[in-house]
């Protein structure tokens, strides 16, 4: 009886790889698909197709239409998924990754690792995103390499590399404040861009903040010489700043984006006329940050369920004891620090200055990596963005801006990266976090093995 038994599981293990292998070769073939039913966001900012219908073959998406339109390939499948949205995946300007590890909230060189990046990566692509940038605080070939690289059921890679920063006014957490370049002269502010440049960084990233007066900043002559550098070499550029006046400085320079709004005071009639003259200047608003600590008592997002599918309950319960009853003084001031960034924003906005998504992820280990980002389009909404424009500021315009031209659109030609959603974003926004279902060039990101290694479940 026991070697029966024995017989039998061996069977059944085989049967499970061939089927394995078996979904392997279909998935290398590159058969069609056919996706009907769903109202589909194309990205475009108009309104949605409802009833929709798209063929997938091999990584791309080839038609796009309504129900009973398209003629799929011969030998296609057919994937009903009448009752849901289908929208763009995501991209994210602004992220920092490597130094969190996401299991136990460390912060550390050590854990900047090819696992841990790439662990990152897939926490991204569970939320639905396709890509994303790292700012700033990247050490070695290692990143370089991995922007060169396509992994399974993983987001896209990018970064800027090691950022430029008077020292100490980089990044705020001890783990990765040296990791910027120091610059203290023009030498060294055109030496750290030279060296970037053999590596085509996707931006040249400056900070210039004195961190509550307590540190020196970079100069405009000092961050003028990087950016004066950096178009020598046909490079981006993109600062992290805080005060009004700095901002009008690294306009005048020739910035190219930025990954802050001006938080020390309201935006004045010079600065808008200013971004008028230069209208390809950018920002990441990095909202989130603020908007999810001005809750007392209890913040409800502890409670979204996509909050407890990837994160340990010893990491939920961490958050709590950061974020739960708040002293009232350090809500008001949290609460004044978002009335000004939604006037910034605002004024922004009206005056037609390009805003695209951005997070600033894993700037502490508060800012988990995936969620993080995927709060950051409630956050804007909240600010007063329709849903819609939050839906295109988080794909078609930050693919643009990381010049990822097959990203950001569902059309024809396009990478099939893509979310299915269980409810509508363009009624609600925190629908994106209501996910059915990934897919990344093609293929279904695999989300229930990937919750199963994050939260211990078997």
């Amino acid at each position: 009886m026991r070697l029966i038994k024995i017989l039998l599981c061996a069977l059944l293990l085989v049967a499970v790889c061939l089927s394995a292998v078996g979904m392997q070769q279909r998935q290398a073939t590159g058969a069609a698909i056919l996706f009907e039913g769903a109202r589909l966001i194309m990205g475009d900012g108009k309104a949605p197709i409802e009833n929709s219908a798209f063929i997938v073959n091999n990584d791309r998406f080839s038609s796009v239409g309504r129900k009973g339109e398209l003629q799929p390939p011969p030998g296609a499948a057919r994937i009903d998924l009448t009752g849901k949205t289908v929208m763009p995946a995501m991209v994210d300007v602004h992220s920092h990754f490597g130094f969190l590890k996401q299991l136990d909230g460390s912060m550390s060189k050590a854990n900047f690792n090819p696992d841990n990046l790439l662990d990152h990566l897939k926490r991204y692509a569970y939320h639905g995103f396709a890509a994303a940038i790292s700012m700033g605080t990247d050490m070695g070939d290692l990143p370089y390499q991995l922007r060169e690289e396509v992994h399974p059921g993983a987001a896209l890679f990018r970064t800027v590399g090691r950022g430029l920063a008077w020292p100490g006014s980089g990044p705020n957490d001890p783990a990765r404040n040296d990791a910027p370049y120091v610059v203290t002269t023009v030498e060294q502010a055109r030496n750290a861009v030279q060296d970037l440049a053999p590596h085509r960084p996707d931006f040249v990233k400056i900070w210039v903040d004195d961190r509550n007066h307590t540190q020196k900043k970079l100069t405009p002559e000092l961050y003028g010489a990087a950016i004066a550098e950096a178009h020598k070499h046909n490079l981006r550029t993109i600062a992290h700043v805080y005060d009004l006046e700095d901002a009008k400085g690294l306009v005048r320079a020739g910035i190219e984006g930025f990954t802050h709004l001006v938080r020390d005071k309201d935006i004045d009639d010079e600065f808008i006329a200013l971004l008028k003259q230069h209208p390809g200047v950018f920002f990441t608003p990095n909202l989130g940050i603020t908007s999810r600590a001005m809750e007392p008592g209890r913040p409800a997002w502890l409670d979204d369920p996509l909050l407890h599918e990837t994160i340990p309950p010893r990491e939920i319960a961490r958050l709590e004891n950061q974020f739960a009853n708040r002293k009232p003084d350090a809500l008001a001031n949290t609460r004044a620090s978002w009335d000004l960034q939604v006037r910034n924003l605002t004024k922004l906005r009206a005056a037609g200055v390009r805003i695209v998504l951005g997070s600033d992820s894993a700037g502490d280990p508060s800012r988990t990596m995936g969620w993080h980002a995927i709060w950051e389009l409630d956050a804007l909404a909240r600010a007063g963005m329709t849903p819609s424009e939050v839906i295109v500021a988080s794909t078609r315009l930050a693919a643009e801006t990381l010049k990822l031209d097959q990203l950001g659109m569902v059309v024809p030609g396009n990478s099939a990266d893509f979310v299915v959603l269980n409810a509508n974003p363009l009624d609600n926004i925190a629908n994106t976090r209501k996910i059915y279902k990934v897919y990344l060039r093609g293929q279904e990101v695999d989300r229930a093995a990937m919750k199963a290694a994050w939260t211990g479940a078997r």
